[in-house]
């Protein structure tokens, strides 16, 4: 009866460690956490410095891009990394605090979304939750509605200050062909719907 019972535990064992070992999701969510993430409008950061609790916060990023933290102020955290401004901090507080351990992190992404507007049934602004093509957004959007112009799409993209037009035309993507206009949308993008 015991090695039942032991043999069972060790099954049950193996079984949640199948289960809680991969975390596929939590690569999704590694970008968000140093990487590459840029920092955006309305996301929530966590900020800590070790053994100091009044240096322990939920940080909202204001409309203008900037974020407040004592002893520091105010300081610039729209479009960088969490490594970037994690090194300002730790290089601003140092004055007052010796030798800071720092963790900063993205608790709350709120600044990922992207716009579908026009003849489809469902237009507004979508959350970017991962990767996300033009034919996926349509779809998060309801479709196009049959007076839309399938073949005039276009996807309006800013970065750096300049715009750029993507064109788009559906007939022939779902046929298969110029797959290459099915491209993977960004932070901010507009496709439009005549």
């Amino acid at each position: 009866m015991m090695q039942k019972t032991s043999m069972a535990v060790f099954l049950a064992f193996l079984a949640g460690a199948f289960f809680l070992a991969p975390q596929p999701l939590a690569a999704a969510d590694s970008d968000a956490q140093g990487g590459d993430y840029a920092i955006g409008q309305g996301d929530v950061l966590f900020i800590s410095v070790w053994k100091d609790e009044s240096l322990t916060r939920d940080v909202v990023v204001l409309p203008d891009g900037t974020i407040s933290f004592p002893l520091i102020g105010t300081m610039m955290a729209e479009g960088r990394t969490i490594d970037d401004l994690k090194k300002e901090i730790a290089s601003r507080i140092k004055r007052f605090v010796p030798d800071p351990v720092l963790s900063v992190s993205v608790k709350s992404v709120n600044s990922m979304y992207i716009y579908v507007t026009g003849r489809v049934y469902n237009p507004g602004r979508f959350p970017l939750n991962g990767n996300v093509n033009v034919l996926q957004a349509l779809a998060m959007a309801g479709g196009l509605n049959p007076f839309a112009d399938n073949n005039g799409i276009r996807i309006i993209r800013d970065e750096g200050g300049k715009s750029s037009v993507f064109e788009f035309r559906y007939n022939d993507v779902v046929k298969g062909k110029m797959l290459e206009q099915n491209i993977v949308l960004k932070r901010g993008d507009v496709v439009v719907v005549p």
